[in-house]
């Protein structure tokens, strides 16, 4: 539903693959050409395009963007940005290669409550942090969710509905038969479409550390509880362990990140009647802070009249500029020259991204992985080479021939 957000721009073109899920757009603008195949549309409308805004699912993510950046077009893509780590190492070298400007669209990064965490970590007020809490309340299953579960694993498979071009929704990915439990919505419980809970929501819920400690990589990371799942499918509960290790004066970092209702053990020094359903602590020496699963609030843990108190009184004053309008429209101003770049352009969301993508490879397999950043390995398992890189069906490389 970006094209909402960009109602106050010149619409030349609309893609979508399903007519069902398409209808509202192509009513509400009658006038662009409408189209099945991004592709045909590229072919067909290059010229009149400057930007692109991608909303599909993860695994169709990287071909799409790579096409919009190789013409020349600036890209806003939502998140996670891409389906595995070398697509997302690619994403980034191409937009500087390129010289377009990008965004993810994790909505948070746009907001002040990421700022405030940034700002009080830089003023030293919460002090060096060595561990992390995050948890979400997904995944839910259903028909009506962002996930449901098939009767048996693969699902079986159905005839495809008219108003769908199932070969272009797989894109990339290798054929299979139709089946309704993979869209419109519920492609994200199947790793070969989607990266799960953990891929989609990190982007968001781990954006405020990352950005604020300046992660970087995980060295380690194991998933500690897996309630267990069919091969591809995302478990029902996972906890998964990050492990960073010192960067320059700031001190090595774990990271829990629980899902599926699954959380960490509230503590009495939190001063909490009980965690919310979704949320992340980062524990400081001097405080601690707490924001929901999107960074838009953030506040430190104290008692209500303390916090009242500093925020009147003691909250320092402001030095990251403030964005109005949301990340498509910093996006947008940012291509017409009316503002900076956007805060989460490929060269910050591709890590961002990457440090969730290594969490989900431990998840998916339930396994313990040492990554070598620098390398793009896993070295004490090989075999998840072909998951770093994922092989693509005739047809959909793009990059290649670049990178």
């Amino acid at each position: 539903m970006n094209w909402k957000a960009s109602a106050a721009e010149n619409i030349v073109a609309l893609c979508d693959v399903d007519k069902v899920r398409a209808k509202e757009g192509f009513l509400a603008y009658p006038d662009a050409k409408h189209y099945t195949d991004y592709r045909k549309m590229f072919d067909e409308m290059a010229s009149k395009i400057d930007a692109v805004l991608i909303s599909v699912p993860d695994h169709s993510h990287f071909p799409a963007t790579m096409a919009a950046m190789q013409l020349g077009k600036h890209v806003f893509v939502e998140k996670p940005l891409a389906h595995n780590i070398w697509q997302l190492r690619t994403l980034k070298k191409a937009a500087s290669y390129y010289n377009v400007i990008t965004q993810m669209g994790n909505q948070g990064h746009a907001t002040d409550g990421i700022r405030r965490v940034k700002e009080w970590y830089d003023a030293g007020i919460i002090g060096e942090v060595k561990e992390i809490f995050a948890w979400f309340n997904g995944p839910s299953f259903g028909p009506n969710k962002y996930f449901n579960k098939p009767e048996q694993f693969p699902p079986i498979g159905e005839a495809v509905p008219e108003t769908l071009d199932w070969d272009l929704w797989l894109g990339p990915t290798a054929r299979r038969p139709y089946s309704h439990y993979y869209l419109p919505k519920t492609w994200r419980g199947f790793y070969d479409f989607g990266n799960g809970e953990l891929g989609d929501w990190a982007c968001h819920t781990l954006d405020a550390p990352f950005w604020s400690l300046e992660l970087g990589m995980p060295e380690v990371v194991n998933t500690e509880f897996h309630s267990g799942a069919p091969a591809g499918f995302l478990p029902d509960q996972s906890i998964i362990r990050f492990e960073f290790p010192k960067r320059g004066s700031k001190p090595a970092t774990t990271l829990k990140w629980y899902e599926g209702g699954l959380k960490p053990e509230n503590r009495p020094e939190w001063k909490l009647d009980k965690l919310p359903d979704s949320g992340m602590i980062m524990i400081g020496e001097k405080q601690n802070i707490i924001t929901g699963g999107r960074p838009n609030n953030a506040q430190l843990m104290m008692p209500k009249d303390e916090w009242e108190n500093w925020v009147a009184n003691e909250m320092p004053t402001p030095t990251i500029a403030r964005i109005k309008g949301g990340p498509v429209k910093e996006f947008l101003d940012a291509i017409k020259n009316d503002g900076p770049l956007p805060g989460s352009n490929f060269n910050y969301s591709a890590e961002l991204t990457e440090m969730a993508a290594v969490g989900v490879l431990s998840q998916r397999f339930n396994a313990r992985i040492e990554y070598d950043a620098k390398n793009m390995k896993v070295t004490n398992h090989p075999e998840f080479d072909k998951y770093i890189k994922e092989p693509v069906r005739k047809g959909w490389k793009y990059g290649e021939e670049v990178w």
